[in-house]
């Protein structure tokens, strides 16, 4: 399975109807802290805007919504994992991409049979408190080598300057959050994004 490399990570439909129209091509969809209703009603509305444009979308957290609303592809961290029937998921038939911070967290996601593994932070990231430092661009390498030939997400503190690090260490695709919806215009900056990682497409 080969990912796209710029991998854009939103929190709400609104953000994917504004964004994927300029050509993004592979999108998550993380929302915290709402109903089972409005919920359902941002992915349904992200599939649609996804599907029109011919994005892939990603799906956090929500599995069971996931496969409800006829997605292909959801993502999970670690304590997401721990809960999720993973059996149900492949049911399905969606593909699983999961969250790796450090040795023990890879195990288990190689363990699951995961369809691409994230690493992270790669840098110091502003979205929130982590417990674990920077990974740095050797762990990139190191982790690569682990997972081939499943698709590598490095996340955490990245923009466009950093990308050609990124990718010559291993990695497939470089999620993005804080770079671009904090932006003064996040329009601008995703097709800074699309233009720099055009060359690894």
């Amino acid at each position: 399975m080969k990912l796209d490399p710029f991998y854009l990570i939103v929190d709400s439909a609104a953000w994917i109807d504004r964004l994927v129209p300029l050509g993004v091509r592979l999108v998550q969809l993380r929302i915290k802290d709402k109903d089972d209703a409005s919920l359902r009603a941002e992915i349904r509305q992200a599939r649609a805007t996804c599907a029109r444009h011919g994005s892939q979308l990603i799906v956090n957290d929500y599995w069971r919504l996931a496969i409800e609303e006829g997605c292909d592809f959801i993502h999970l961290g670690q304590e997401d994992l721990a809960t999720a029937d993973v059996r149900a998921i492949r049911r399905a038939g969606l593909k699983l991409g999961l969250s790796t911070h450090d040795e023990l967290e890879l195990e288990t996601a190689l363990f699951a049979e995961s369809d691409y593994i994230a690493l992270g932070p790669i840098y110091p990231t502003v979205l929130k408190t982590m417990k674990w430092a920077p990974q740095g661009l050797d762990r990139i390498a190191e982790w690569k080598k682990r997972v081939a030939p499943l698709p590598l997400v490095a996340i955490g503190g990245l923009n466009p300057e950093r990308l050609a690090g990124v990718f010559g260490h291993g990695a497939d695709s470089a999620a993005v959050v804080t770079d671009i919806v904090r932006n003064a215009d996040p329009e601008a900056r995703t097709r800074e994004w699309l233009e720099a990682t055009a060359g690894w497409r």
